[in-house]
């Protein structure tokens, strides 16, 4: 399978509610709650596309361009963006849409690096043929 099919089929879509329970005094989503999601994301794209245990090395910058109102869907989109001899870098993306009415819009995105380890927690090769990006 070449590097891009392959990077295809790791592509990471996941839909949650947005409850009163993970929002703020303002009635909406906690900046905190949204990173947890969008790294939990990231970890599954990654091990999707690497089949190896995987850790969070970073995330760079996120970027909050809409509120996320209780009451809310949305879609956390994860996308492999670069491939390292170790590491991966994951794109995650958050769609907001209102239940009741049509339409979406992204709300948040940022990148997140990971790396692949052994169980002695030291980076191994994703793929022995796949070269530094």
């Amino acid at each position: 399978m070449n590097l891009e099919l392959k990077k295809q089929l790791a592509e990471t879509r996941v839909f949650k509610v947005v409850f009163p329970k993970i929002t703020n005094h303002h009635n909406t989503m906690f900046g905190g709650t949204v990173m947890e999601m969008m790294d939990e994301v990231a970890f599954m794209t990654a091990t999707r596309f690497c089949r190896k245990p995987i850790v969070t090395v970073s995330s760079d910058k996120i970027d909050f361009k809409k509120p996320i109102p209780s009451g809310s869907l949305v879609e956390l989109i994860g996308n492999i963006t670069r491939v390292g001899t170790t590491s991966v870098t994951v794109q995650v993306d958050i769609f907001l849409e209102n239940m009741y009415a049509e339409g979406r819009e992204k709300a948040v995105s940022g990148q997140f690096s990971l790396v692949a380890v052994d169980e002695n927690m030291k980076p191994v090769p994703i793929f022995a043929e796949v070269s530094v990006c």
